[in-house]
């Protein structure tokens, strides 16, 4: 069972207009356990883009937190719409374990559909390649280089007023209020 304490990070994207802006703000909220915020970051990716890995491994690299943290949880596996991001590839960066939390099962087929309308195709291997999905309580996740176990423990560790990790719910509270200049929506 990992400390009350664990250092997280929790990441989400701030709204935006998919028809007019080619970026959009993502927010980055670091815990310590459930409780204490003990840090913020930011960057832009592009919408629908292909540069959500690589900024989020760039903030993660250029943190002074790094050396203590101990996940990084995703609000889902997209930021800015399709921007997928690759899990396999972060924790591999960062020898970080990454934590994908969801609220709903997706609808993968759905998803599908729309990746091949908008002609980005490719990115339907990068959601196979963030592996299977799991319940975890009342949410879903999607896990790499951690065990279920454990993953499981600090998503009970980290929900301390909702169902969603506190660092999750943070950051979306701060990227909303940021982008509507007062926080909106579920987190």
């Amino acid at each position: 069972m990992p400390k009350k304490e664990i250092r997280v990070l929790g990441i989400d994207d701030a709204p935006f207009d998919k028809f007019n802006d080619k970026k959009t703000l993502i927010i980055g909220t670091f815990f310590r356990g459930g409780s204490f915020i003990d840090g913020v970051l930011s960057t832009e990716v592009t919408v629908d883009g292909n540069d959500s890995t690589k900024k989020i491994i760039e903030l993660i690299k250029k943190s002074k937190f790094k050396p203590q943290l101990q996940a990084i949880m995703l609000d889902g596996i997209a930021l800015g719409g399709f921007n997928v991001v690759d899990i396999v590839q972060i924790n591999r960066e960062t020898g970080i374990p990454v934590i994908v939390v969801m609220r709903d099962y997706p609808d993968f087929e759905k998803i599908e559909k729309a990746l091949i309308k908008l002609n980005k195709k490719e990115k339907i291997k990068l959601l196979k390649k963030a592996g299977e999905i799991h319940k975890a309580g009342n949410i879903f996740i999607q896990i790499c280089g951690i065990d279920l176990e454990k993953a499981e423990a600090i998503i009970k560790i980290t929900c301390t007023r909702s169902f969603i990790p506190e660092p999750i719910r943070v950051a979306h509270i701060i990227a909303s209020g940021l982008h509507f200049g007062e926080s909106r929506g579920k987190a």
